[in-house]
């Protein structure tokens, strides 16, 4: 399925940002994960080599990542925009919209239990898709969310993007306390899971 949506971005011309990528970057990562993290659109490094978060916010990503126990190959990692924009610009409007059905299609076929948003541009984009209002990434930041989707409940959380930390290093810890949150209700949700299957 991830294959096949993948297959898809590759041949996609639904904007003008695949004149101008090198690489389309549609996300990588385990196509059952319990969850899946969202960024706004590639950089550089990640149209240069068409893998999501490679540059240095993603080896920051990585590195908290794996202080909390998470390995990369166990969760999705994409973006809203599978294309670079020039000059690493802030994503259009236009420009979400055209690819925004190929998110759709991606969290479908995961179904995770968590989806994670990296920076405002996600957040906004996702909050918007499950119906939760979005006053700003500084307002909603670190809050769980919950919504009705795949036949269960599924939690939203917004953290400041990677690569605004490494821009403004006094929102570190603010970052790494909501990641913290992130892996506790990852490991809360393993926990039932495990308590379900003993009893079958």
């Amino acid at each position: 399925m991830l294959e096949e949506i993948e297959e898809k971005i590759r041949n996609c011309r639904r904007c003008e940002l695949w004149k101008f990528k090198t690489n389309y970057v549609p996300g990588e990562g385990n196509p059952n994960a319990k969850i899946v993290f969202v960024g706004e659109a590639p950089g550089r490094e990640e149209d240069r080599q068409g893998r999501p978060f490679v540059g240095n916010a993603g080896k920051y990503l990585t590195e908290v990542m794996e202080r909390f126990g998470l390995r990369r190959e166990d969760v999705f990692i994409t973006n809203v925009l599978k294309c670079r924009p020039p000059n690493n610009r802030d994503p259009k409007p236009e420009e979400i919209e055209a690819c925004k059905p190929f998110l759709i299609e991606q969290l479908n076929a995961i179904k995770p239990d968590v989806i994670v948003c990296l920076g405002r541009h996600s957040a906004k984009t996702i909050f918007e898709l499950f119906g939760i209002d979005f006053p700003g990434i500084s307002k909603v930041r670190g809050k769980i969310f919950e919504v009705e989707r795949w036949g269960k409940k599924v939690k939203v959380v917004a953290v400041y993007h990677p690569a605004a930390v490494l821009y403004r290093p006094q929102l570190k810890d603010t970052f790494e306390k909501d990641f913290a949150k992130v892996m506790d209700l990852a490991k809360r949700k393993e926990v039932r899971d495990t308590t379900l299957s003993d009893f079958f």
